[in-house]
């Protein structure tokens, strides 16, 4: 059975959307000290085994997948303090919506991203803001990214600082 052009492009951009959330959820289950450090878990149905990641407006290069896995959670993906474990101890990533273009069995998606990241030492956290640019191919498996590209926008390091006032107060306002 072949589906009408229109509701195919709207199965496959839905599939790309929820894959791009993915990422995030690949590195928020695998906290730096949960014991478990296998970001693939989530990544491998979103990356294809071949896929390049280019960090250099990061800073640093142009990775394999199982480089970049590594990049983030140390040799054998084991956490604790090895990959970005080594600088923080919690994290949080939220992937946006993106735009998606598709052409058969390719696509193009653009979606924001806003990273954050306790400092090990509990004395700041850091935010990351800026875009996914990632190409796509269709597979047996369904949508996978074959490069993706980081555009970094900003990164900020803020010093933690005591709760204001304000909020503490409301923290002890019985609630009725």
């Amino acid at each position: 059975m072949t589906l009408d052009p229109q509701m195919q492009y709207l199965l496959d951009r839905i599939e790309i959307q929820d894959k791009v959330a993915l990422y995030g959820l690949g590195q928020d289950r695998h906290q730096a000290d949960s014991g478990d450090g296998n970001v693939m878990a989530e990544w491998g149905k979103l990356f294809a085994h071949d896929a390049k990641i280019d960090a250099t407006d990061a800073g640093a290069g142009i990775f394999e997948l199982d480089e970049y896995c590594e990049l983030m959670r140390g040799e054998g993906l084991v956490g604790g303090t090895e990959g970005l474990g080594l600088s923080f101890n919690a994290w949080l990533h939220i992937e946006g919506h993106a735009t998606v273009t598709i052409d058969g069995d390719v696509a193009h998606s653009v979606s924001p991203h806003l990273h954050m990241h306790a400092s090990r030492d509990g004395s700041s956290n850091t935010l990351a803001v800026g875009y996914w640019h990632d190409d796509w191919i269709r597979t047996a498996e369904g949508w996978r990214i074959s490069f993706r590209r980081v555009e970094d926008l900003f990164m900020q390091t803020f010093p933690v600082v005591q709760t204001p006032p304000m909020l503490s107060r409301l923290e002890q306002t019985p609630t009725s």
